[in-house]
């Protein structure tokens, strides 16, 4: 271990985190079940030394021995009407946000910024975060790619083969990696398609057209299949003006190819601009994002089954995806609000699988204290996630040492938030204050 690392796991050892007097080992093999199913399994953990001697001395006499983690103690019964206690690893994610730089169109980044970026100074970033989750780009909302010689075009200048580079390095330390897509916004569509979007509306645009969607499905399957990442977050999936306060009637109109989509969707006759009920616009845009929704998962899971898919979603109460089948089939969902109790009202509406995450952003103004202990009372396995812009000077924030130099109530806005996340993914106590 470096210097850092000894002084965290020191912290730990004081915080209880890391049993006295002992090791850190990891573990990597396969396993074969009764039913002949073979399983690769790769565990890391603290055992006390004198166990870890004895297990060194097994092994020097030629036995097979694995050390014991946990001692076993008898439990109670679960009543069958008791949900089996979800014990996944808790997901511990970030994301270094290249979305947003006010340089390009709608506040986007211009394409080619930050196309310099190093992948191996990225993954050390988030590793040194005690990130076990990394969320990068596919398609960053500029409508440009972060890697090479796909079927969407690279971000101009593109320096290193980015995404499929920090797959590598991040599997090496064990952090999954996630791409992103944008459906309801691209500037590059836009220019390439004027007549299929509504102009001057923010921030959600795109007709969830099936040209659109032949797009939208077929930059999914080529990242998926040429870049090797774990899943991929999807964010904004929305019908054009659905969200941020914008309602459909501002738009006063159904444009072409919405008109089109109403005959797919529905099944019926145009009525004509202003002769849509309420009924069949709720209906429709139901419709749309159901379609949509399909199309991605199939683009997907057809070229990996175990790929993962995020939903990002906002307002979870929205019609428009809390009655459809996304919460039904996502793999994972983050209320980016961030509150926990939007989060429980949503727990009967998912499925079994999906797995939960609140999300700590400048935008949120969530108190990053106040929610990692919520989420710990809640009684529920909720991920922790954040983003924010990289610095002024680089493509990322500054290093995470700097967020544990100080109290945490010394930082304010994002940094106040890595420095809550930087301890809580290291299992250091939110008063640890690394020594100068």
């Amino acid at each position: 271990m470096n210097a850092d690392e000894t002084e965290i796991a020191s912290a730990k050892r004081k915080n209880g985190t890391i049993p006295p007097n002992s090791f850190l080992i990891r573990l990597t093999g396969e396993i074969t079940s009764l039913s002949q199913t073979k399983t690769t399994f790769l565990m890391t953990n603290y055992i006390p030394r004198r166990q870890f001697l004895q297990t060194l001395g097994v092994a020097a006499a030629g036995a097979v021995a694995m050390p014991v983690f946990a001692k076993e103690t008898a439990t109670e019964p679960r009543s069958p009407n008791t949900p089996a206690p979800d014990t996944r690893t808790q997901i511990k994610a970030y994301c270094v946000d290249y979305n947003w730089w006010n340089n390009g169109q709608d506040g986007f980044a211009k394409p080619g910024t930050w196309a310099d970026t190093s992948p191996a100074e990225h993954v050390r970033w988030y590793k040194d975060l005690g990130c076990n989750v990394l969320q990068t780009f596919c398609v960053s909302c500029n409508g440009y790619a972060w890697y090479k010689n796909g079927v969407v075009p690279e971000q101009p200048g593109l320096k290193h083969d980015f995404l499929p580079e920090v797959v590598r390095l991040g599997h090496k330390e064990n952090i999954k990696v996630f791409g992103y897509f944008c459906v309801g916004a691209n500037p590059r569509w836009r220019e390439l398609h004027p007549t299929e979007v509504h102009h001057k509306v923010t921030p959600t645009y795109i007709p969830l057209t099936n040209r659109y969607l032949d797009y939208l499905a077929g930059a999914v399957a080529d990242a998926v299949k040429k870049t090797g990442i774990d899943g991929f977050m999807v964010d904004w999936l929305w019908n054009p003006c659905s969200t941020y306060g914008s309602p459909w009637k501002t738009l006063n109109r159904w444009i072409p190819c919405e008109q089109e989509m109403f005959v797919e969707l529905l099944g019926e006759k145009f009525p004509g601009i202003g002769k849509v009920t309420a009924e069949q616009t709720a209906e429709f845009r139901k419709r749309a994002i159901d379609r949509c929704w399909k199309r991605i998962r199939e683009a997907a899971k057809g070229v990996s089954k175990d790929c993962l898919i995020w939903l990002s979603c906002h307002e979870l109460e929205k019609p428009e995806v809390a009655n459809s089948q996304v919460l039904k089939e996502v793999d994972w969902l983050l209320n980016e609000q961030g509150n926990v109790s939007a989060i429980k009202k949503v727990t009967e509406k998912i499925g079994k699988h999906t797995q939960l995450l609140t999300c700590l952003a400048l935008w949120n103004k969530q108190d990053p204290e106040k929610m990692v202990k919520n989420v710990a009372a809640s009684g529920l396995n909720i991920g922790l996630y954040g983003f924010c812009k990289p610095s002024k000077t680089s493509s990322l924030p500054p290093p995470i040492r700097t967020f544990l130099a100080k109290p945490v109530r010394t930082f304010r806005g994002d940094d106040r938030n890595l420095a809550v996340l930087a301890r809580v993914f290291n299992g250091l106590p939110l008063e640890y204050v690394a020594k100068a």
